[in-house]
């Protein structure tokens, strides 16, 4: 009990040191929205939004780095409502985390209602940054010092963010090289139909003056992506020949920047259409003009989806794209790659822990995601704070929590192995059975790439004259990004074609579990192990909390021998 009041009197004190605390990078904007900001039907232009919300962003960096900075990336944005005139838009942003020369900015914007009172999320979105001294390469940045436990999710899934950027452009081609011919080829019935794309195509062109650029001369990446939007906006009105709301935005990733004086060349196409919605592609060229020399560059690309709202409330169905030959099919097929990316994504993310399966299948166009989704859910269960001490034994001591329907455990225990090399051995699960009696066997079935394994575990029957049950496993595991990041091995359940379910099997399934391994002073690690207990795990483990059992602290007095016996036989180089 004499822990439990300390956990919670340090919960109340650390509630009350987060109320009075602002980050020091933290930029407030607040707009009314006029009738010079709005579109079609007196709803804010998205444009402009995006316009708002980059002022905001580059600010908030700017704190940060203490010198201009300009905008690298924008990840994707979904707008969950629109806006109108007379509301008050809030935007609020903040640096998460600091790499070497970049720096990610999280946006929130939300919508206040004055008449009302009400306020409510429009869209959260990431944008990456960097400083540029004028005349001067990029700048190296100091770190952020997270100071909240808010603050630290952010920092710790920032680095997880980073990472799933870098690999978006390689999900993209694994997904295009699946998709076939075929895959265009409209037959006749839907040819009858189907709108020429070319019909859709809009250009327009702009004139780079000092107010849309900022303190050296650069153009506002926002600016940019207002005129992007705008030009889109056309595209989507000749396509489906009504107002059409942009629900969606693609990463807009800035390949180079433009300035005052230039002619921005922009130029819009509707790519494909799906029964609700279709997708718009952008692409934004400047052009420099100087005695002797004119050019033109790519400076960005863009992929909004639109969506147009019926009078009676529902979605309106639109016909089919006659993409144009070359170009056109080849934009036709990535923008169903996108799509099923997007699906994918939303839900692998949005998929709550009472819905069956949990498990979702392992495919080349959603594996960045579910790699990204399994180390962030470890993360954010890591970062609960209603934890309670249950038991500790021989200084191994067992957490609970309780939330919602679920149980939630954690075992934490200090080795005298050194953080990497604990890393090493925990990694590898086919030699988990020789500490943990739950794995009865395990198989190592594929190697995604240097940071992501999928497993088949053989686990022993839960109770006597039962079948056994077995789990597919992805393991991912991450290095430290930074000084003061943990090593992570984070486990969740996926389906596999070449796994599919047996009758000799029971199949359970994992929703978040997981190792973070913490270096101490000299070889002394932190190992920390966390599990989201669903049911087919549950009955593995009731016994063990609800009677405060020994026979956790045991598996993990077992752990700590392995780790022993085994640090010196790790290989500097070891190969799954």
């Amino acid at each position: 009990m004499g822990s439990l009041q300390t956990g919670r009197q340090e919960s109340y004190e650390e509630q009350r040191m987060e109320e009075g605390y602002r980050n020091p990078t933290q930029v407030q904007m607040s707009q009314l929205i006029l009738p010079c900001h709005t579109q079609h039907g007196e709803e804010l232009s998205v444009g402009q939004l995006l316009k708002w919300m980059d002022i905001t962003a580059c600010l908030s960096a700017e704190r940060h780095a203490l010198c201009p900075c300009v905008t690298v990336s924008v990840d994707d944005i979904d707008f969950e409502h629109s806006l109108s005139v007379g509301q008050i838009v809030n935007i609020r942003a903040k640096v998460n985390r600091a790499f070497n020369t970049s720096m990610e900015v999280g946006i929130v914007t939300s919508c206040e209602d004055v008449a009302s009172g009400r306020q409510w999320r429009v869209c959260k979105a990431f944008a990456t940054f960097v400083a540029k001294k004028t005349g001067c390469e990029k700048v190296q940045l100091k770190p952020v010092v997270p100071r909240t436990s808010e603050e630290q999710v952010e920092y710790s899934v920032a680095a997880e963010r980073r990472r799933m950027r870098l690999g978006h452009i390689e999900a993209m081609k694994d997904l295009l090289s699946t998709i076939s011919e075929q895959d265009v080829a409209l037959d006749t019935d839907e040819c009858q139909g189907a709108v020429p794309g070319s019909s859709t195509r809009a250009e327009s062109t702009e004139l780079v003056l000092p107010p849309h650029a900022n303190h050296q001369g650069y153009t506002f990446g926002g600016q940019i992506m207002a005129w992007m939007e705008g030009v889109a906006a056309i595209a989507a009105r000749r396509f489906c020949k009504a107002p059409a709301t942009l629900r969606t935005i693609e990463m807009f990733y800035f390949r180079g920047p433009s300035q005052v004086g230039d002619r921005i060349s922009l130029k819009a196409i509707v790519n494909n259409a799906f029964k609700n919605s279709f997708e718009v592609g952008v692409c934004a060229e400047a052009e420099t003009y100087v005695e002797g020399w004119e050019g033109k560059r790519h400076i960005n690309s863009a992929f909004m989806t639109f969506m147009v709202m019926e009078p009676d409330g529902q979605l309106r169905s639109f016909p089919r794209v006659q993409p144009d030959p070359g170009d056109g099919e080849r934009r036709f097929r990535e923008a169903s790659a996108r799509k099923k990316i997007r699906l994918d994504r939303k839900y692998i993310i949005s998929c709550k822990q009472t819905e069956r399966p949990l498990s979702v299948p392992f495919l080349p166009s959603n594996q960045v995601y579910l790699s990204y989704n399994n180390v962030y859910a470890l993360k954010m269960l890591a970062a609960k704070r209603r934890w309670v001490l249950s038991s500790t034994r021989n200084k191994v001591r067992l957490f609970t929590l309780e939330d919602h329907e679920f149980l939630s455990f954690k075992i934490e225990m200090s080795v005298s192995v050194r953080a990497r090399l604990a890393f090493r051995l925990l990694t590898d699960l086919r030699r988990r059975h020789e500490w943990d009696s739950h794995y009865r066997h395990c198989e190592l079935i594929q190697k995604v790439d240097e940071e992501d394994f999928i497993y088949h575990v053989i686990s022993p029957s839960i109770s006597k004259g039962s079948r056994m049950q077995d789990f597919v496993l992805l393991a991912s595991q991450r290095e430290p990004c930074d000084t003061g990041d943990p090593y992570v091995v984070a486990f969740r359940s996926v389906s596999l074609a070449a796994v599919p379910p047996s009758e000799e099997y029971v199949r359970g399934e994992v929703l978040c579990a997981g190792f973070a391994l913490w270096p101490e002073s000299g070889d002394r690690t932190r190992i920390t192990y966390y599990n989201q207990a669903t049911p087919g795990v549950l009955p593995y483990i009731t016994t063990d909390i609800a009677g405060l059992s020994a026979h956790f602290c045991c598996a993990f007095e077992a752990c700590n021998a392995f780790l022993e016996q085994n640090k010196e036989s790790v290989s500097p180089t070891r190969e799954q």
